[in-house]
């Protein structure tokens, strides 16, 4: 089980969410393996792997089995010689009262004994930022920007103490800037009031939020909080949490092209995956978009979706609807309807691997993770980004196959056209 160098064990919500963790501890100096799946007892990890990323589907997941899985993800990789971890979610914090984050965060804390935690969903390279408490997505508090209305995890609060609050056991302890940068003795004496307080009110844990606006920030965060054994957020701190942890440098070269076509498909309705399909168009690529009815009624299937692509160059295969149609699809219908769109893409990516593509490039969390299922690949080495927190992976199962995997707001508005360049062959090569 064991490879001989761990040091970091990190879980995700879901498949983009480990991608995008895996690519900043790989920036940061760390050789990363992402894990598909939780792994069984007797699978064996690199001998040089330092960090491992397991991604699950925790984000939308009902609670207690995202509980379940979490923990077993946890103690496999205690099991495979992790002493430190991290509980990886969006850096949009994806939740309502009634969200994921609080009880996975709390069961992981009571599971490795650990006293406290942070809570620091941000990243700071994609716009989203902790300042006040507040968490900011492109220069909006985060129940006012376009996330307010995504379709499963809509959110409506913007201040991270208030989101954790129903959904978590603890109490929270915000760390703003001018305290963050602040004498280290005065900090230790508010943590030091939170940690009484707790043990009056007979709890055991509690939770730290830290201000996060720009590196400086995220480099002061791990300064002073590195070394505690679970550590919880997006990405934004992970790779100065992997400059800390690694024991040595490592530059593997992955030369990210490879021989062979390309197929896109795009299962998220973000706002940015949408102007990103746009300008795929604009540019002249081919477009096939999945209309709702012709899914619902059975009339779209992966063969008969790639016998109509298979003869264009890398074809963009998405499904898109307004916020408002969003909106009207938060019943049983809507949901029906986005996971049989999940499957159809990941079965036109298995139709179009099984006819020689080798370069596959995906939108929306979800979609990946069934694209990723339904391609049996397990294991991954991260090669180079796209975009920050989007790396090209490449298969440990078949390394000729290179795969991009993007959450659905992530990426600028060129990003098919830049994955295309990246992993054509002849590409330039990372080390």
């Amino acid at each position: 089980m064991a490879g001989k160098g761990l040091i970091l064990g990190c879980i995700a919500d879901d498949f983009t969410g480990g991608s995008d963790a895996a690519s900043f501890l790989a920036a940061g100096g760390m050789n990363t393996i992402l894990l598909s799946r939780i792994p069984t007892s007797d699978y064996v990890l690199p001998e040089d792997a330092q960090a491992a990323v397991i991604t699950l589907k925790s984000r939308t997941q009902e609670t207690s089995a995202a509980v379940r899985d979490s923990l077993l993800a946890i103690r496999w990789l205690k099991e495979a010689g992790a002493s430190h971890f991290y509980v990886k979610y969006c850096s949009t914090f994806d939740s309502t009262p009634q969200g994921n984050i609080g009880p996975i965060v709390d069961a992981v804390m009571e599971e490795l004994n650990a006293e406290g935690t942070i809570l620091c969903p941000a990243l700071p390279a994609n716009d989203r930022i902790v300042r006040n408490g507040i968490l900011y997505v492109k220069g909006l508090p985060l129940a006012e920007s376009p996330m307010k209305d995504h379709p499963l995890t809509p959110m409506w609060e913007s201040r991270i103490r208030l989101l954790m609050e129903p959904q978590g056991k603890y109490d929270s302890l915000e760390i703003w800037s001018d305290a963050l940068h602040g004498p280290d003795e005065a900090l230790d004496r508010q943590i030091q009031l939170l940690r009484e307080a707790a043990a009056e009110s007979g709890k055991k844990h509690w939770y730290l939020i830290p201000d996060c606006r720009d590196d400086k920030d995220a480099a002061r965060i791990v300064s002073r909080f590195g070394d505690m054994t679970v550590l919880t957020g997006g990405s934004g701190i992970l790779k100065d949490l992997a400059g800390r942890y690694k024991t040595k440098d490592h530059s593997p070269v992955f030369y990210q092209g490879t021989k062979g076509p390309a197929v896109i498909l795009a299962g998220s309705c973000s706002t940015a995956t949408h102007a990103q399909t746009l300008w795929y168009g604009a540019h002249n690529g081919t477009l096939f978009r999945l209309m709702d009815e012709d899914v619902l009624s059975g009339k779209l299937t992966a063969v008969s979706i790639w016998s109509r692509m298979k003869q264009q160059e890398a074809p963009l295969i998405f499904s898109y609807d307004s916020p408002e149609g969003l909106r009207r699809k938060r019943n049983q219908e809507g949901r029906r309807l986005a996971a049989e769109i999940e499957e159809i893409l990941a079965q036109t990516a298995v139709e179009a691997v099984r006819h020689g593509v080798t370069r596959i490039i995906v939108a929306g969390g979800e979609t990946s993770g069934a694209v990723t299922k339904a391609l049996g690949y397990e294991a991954f080495r991260i090669g180079a980004s796209v975009a920050p927190g989007v790396p090209v992976m490449i298969p440990l199962e078949n390394p000729a196959i290179r795969l991009i995997l993007k959450s659905g707001n992530f990426g600028q508005e060129d990003f098919f056209g830049r994955a295309l360049e990246l992993t054509k062959a002849n590409s330039a090569p990372q080390g």
